[in-house]
């Protein structure tokens, strides 16, 4: 089977399919990704552990964090406790929802990471500046802020001492 054909099936099953945990199985979110194909997941509980990605996933489809997967339990190992199953997409969440299968202790935290995300818009000025000498070059807090990058604040202490050395 060549790659895109494996990658076709693959896709296709994670999309189409609507997959039902089995007493085994846990649905878990994805914490963050270590690295070698490696996991860190939590159970609705709040236990933590590492689970391993199957090789008919890998290449094929991502996981980020705060995904949700379904995962089978394995016995032999200490670190890696489980391996994934099936990953969730959000047509999935909701199927699973509906049906009552979905453990609370997600419903709440995904209604709390769903408004957390959620950008802010930056409050525009309440009045147009007019152009001319009113305006100050230093003045930028009419600006865009980007909320993607680490603000830094100058003090007029600092740019003082800077001027008269």
């Amino acid at each position: 089977m060549s790659q895109a054909t494996k990658r076709k099936h693959v896709v296709k099953e994670v999309l189409g399919e609507h997959m039902v945990p089995s007493d085994q199985q846990q649905i878990v979110r994805v914490l963050r990704t270590p690295g070698n194909n490696l996991h860190e997941v939590e159970t609705a509980q709040g236990q933590r552990f590492l689970v391993s990605m199957p090789s008919k996933y890998r290449k094929n489809i991502w996981i980020k964090r705060g995904d949700f997967l379904i995962v089978d339990p394995i016995e032999e190992g200490e670190k890696v406790k489980a391996e994934i199953s099936f990953v969730l997409c959000k047509d999935h969440v909701r199927a699973l929802q509906k049906d009552g299968l979905w453990p609370e202790a997600f419903e709440v935290s995904e209604k709390h990471n769903n408004n957390r995300n959620r950008p802010t818009q930056p409050e525009l000025p309440a009045e147009p500046q007019s152009s001319g000498e009113e305006s100050s070059s230093e003045d930028d807090s009419d600006l865009f802020v980007n909320t993607n990058r680490r603000q830094y604040h100058e003090s007029e202490e600092e740019s003082e001492e800077e001027e008269t050395a």
